[in-house]
This record gives structure tokens, C-alpha cells and sequence, in this order.
């Protein structure tokens, strides 16, 4: 394992209103390697029909974002830009409350997906939209939004809930839902967390706007304000919410919403525990980190803190960590 000190640094790349493709020309290199794992780890035969079956959706829906995503996979020239911007097969655990070191809200985050090459091509863009800047907590070639932090107006991650069941079976009752997804006219979660930092300007419009609008699949969405107060875990049905003020924590169950569910990820209730036990008083570092939270698939980890515009990162492969600590 490499020593803190020659770890690669994550870039910070100003794109401005240039969006997800000016990001992608900014880091070329980073984006290939992305699609050439996940050629490896799909399989080119399912990034082909992934493509067409997400393109027609996306069009069917008229997405907000679907010319974006279109543009990124005329950049990649190869399978797997579509199938990507729709695939939300992560696992996560994320906490927000009052800092302990100082003023503001703090979200603490990890992302964990079994996908190779995540962790070390990990970037942070500063973007600019109609409500003003953010960071971005992302990877070339993606549209939407996982975590990010507007300095001056919130801090915000996604998290997945667990599969929904119908069945004793959790691949047909992945297939069913997808079905399912297809149908549906809504925004995926990902496209509508973009759309908040885009268009909010406070922490309570982010948090109508998470609640309200409809989602063509269910999402945990947790927000951080600027006040130590302003924060909440929102739990989201296609057209129906629960949200629990802060402070609080999300892995990847249920808490208020009962939905029957495949388990999703490594022991999710073991990771919310833990994260409910250090939420209040981590160190503002990554020295927190330790199983369950921190295991085999987990890919970032996040401290973002609105209203002091702090924010650190630091990309995670099976080995261990795989960038530096990226300051801001």
C-alpha cells in the first residue's frame, strides 16, 4: 500500500456552466478508463442493450438531461454512456447534524459500488448553475448528481433503498422493478439531485423540491443547511415522502417508510448504527472510517460542510484508499 504522501491528488476542475461535457474533456483519460472497466465488469453484450433500452426511455420521458447524456456518449464513441447514467447499483451510508468543530451543518458520506476504478478517478468540478456555484462530488461522463456541496446553501448525497420485493427471489424482483422503472415518467434520483443544486438557492427549497417531485424509482435523499438545525433524511416513493428532521443517518433500509425490500449492500443496519454512534462526533478527517462502513466496495468518502465551505474527499479501492485527501 502506497504512503499518504504519494497517493494521486484528486482534481479540482472548473467547468463553470460548461456542465458534465466540459467536465469530460477536462479529464479524458479518467472517463475512458471508467467505460473500459465497465466494459470489463458488464460485459459489452449488456452495455449495448443497456443503451438502447435507457436512450428510447430517456426520450419517452423527454429527460431534462437526456441531450447531455447523449452528447457524453458521442465523446465516449463506444457502448456504456447510457447504461451508466441510469445505473444506480451503489450502496451508501450518510449522516448530517451540527458540525461539532465549528458552525454549519456537516454531511458525513460514504459510497461503496463493486465497480474497479471508481475510487482513483474520482474528481471534483466546480459547476455553476441558475442558483450559482457547486461542488461536485462525481466522474466524467456523469450527468447527474451523487454528493455535493453549494457553498452558502446546503450540502446534499443520495442513497438507494433496498430492492423492492415482490418475490422470494432478488434478481426477478430486480427485473420486475426495472420493469417497472421503464414505465414510469418520472426523474431518476440522480437527475433530480442535479436539478436542485442547479435551481435551489436555500435549504428549504432543496428540501421541497427533493419531497415533491415525482421519481421514477424510490431514493433516500439527505440534506445538510447552513444552520446547525437544518438538516433531515427524506425517504422517497415514487410520488409519496417521509422525512425525519435532524440530525440523523441513512444506509440502505427503510426507517420510516415500511416498503418490503431485497437487503441492499453490506450490512446495511450495522453501517447506520455505526454511523448513528459517530455521527456527532467524528474528527473533521477520515479517521473515522472502519468496517462496516468502510469495506470491499467502498469507493468515496465525503465531509461537506455548507455554511464553512469545507469540503474533503478521498477515492477508496478493495486496497485500501486510492487518492489523497482532496481540501478544500
Amino acid at each position: 500500500m502506497k504512503a499518504p504522501s504519494e497517493l494521486p491528488a484528486i482534481p479540482l476542475l472548473e467547468i463553470g456552466k460548461g456542465g458534465p461535457l466540459a467536465l469530460l474533456d477536462a479529464a479524458p483519460r479518467r472517463f475512458g478508463e471508467i467505460i473500459e472497466m465497465s466494459r470489463r465488469h458488464y460485459g459489452e453484450v449488456v452495455l449495448r442493450l443497456g443503451d438502447v433500452v435507457s436512450r428510447r426511455w430517456l426520450d419517452k420521458t423527454a429527460n431534462p438531461y437526456r441531450h447531455e447524456i447523449e452528447a457524453v456518449a458521442a465523446r465516449a464513441g463506444r457502448p456504456g454512456a447510457h447504461l451508466l447514467n441510469l445505473s444506480y447499483e451503489w450502496t451508501c451510508t450518510s449522516a448530517v447534524g451540527a458540525d461539532p468543530s465549528g458552525p454549519g451543518n456537516r454531511l458525513l458520506r460514504t459510497l461503496d459500488w463493486p465497480l474497479d476504478g471508481l475510487g482513483m478517478n474520482v474528481v471534483v468540478g466546480c459547476q455553476e448553475g441558475q442558483a450559482g456555484p457547486y461542488y461536485n462530488i462525481t466522474w466524467p461522463g456523469f450527468v447527474g448528481i451523487a454528493t455535493a456541496m453549494a457553498p452558502g446553501r446546503f450540502s446534499a448525497a443520495l442513497n438507494q433503498p433496498p430492492i423492492r420485493r415482490f418475490s422470494g427471489s432478488c434478481r426477478f424482483d430486480w427485473a420486475i422493478f426495472r420493469v417497472h422503472v421503464w414505465r414510469n415518467e418520472g426523474l431518476p434520483p440522480a437527475h433530480l439531485l442535479r436539478l436542485v443544486f442547479d435551481q435551489c438557492s436555500t435549504y428549504a427549497e432543496a428540501r421541497s423540491m427533493l419531497r415533491e417531485t415525482p421519481l421514477c424509482l424510490p431514493a433516500f435523499f439527505i440534506l445538510g443547511g447552513l444552520a446547525a438545525e437544518e438538516s433531515c433524511v427524506i425517504e422517497r416513493l415514487e410520488n409519496r415522502a417521509a422525512v425525519g428532521d435532524g440530525p440523523g443517518s441513512a444506509a440502505n433500509h427503510w426507517q420510516s417508510l415500511k416498503v418490503p425490500g431485497h437487503p441492499r449492500g453490506e450490512d446495511s443496519v450495522g453501517r447506520w448504527r455505526m454511523m448513528e454512534r459517530l455521527r456527532a462526533t467524528a474528527a473533521d478527517d477520515f479517521t473515522w472510517l472502519a468496517p462496516p462502513i468502510l469495506n470491499a466496495t467502498t469507493k468515496l468518502s465525503v465531509i461537506a460542510n455548507a455554511a464553512r465551505k469545507r469540503l474533503l474527499v478521498q477515492g477508496w479501492e478493495t486496497i485500501g484508499p486510492a487518492t489523497g485527501v482532496f481540501r478544500l
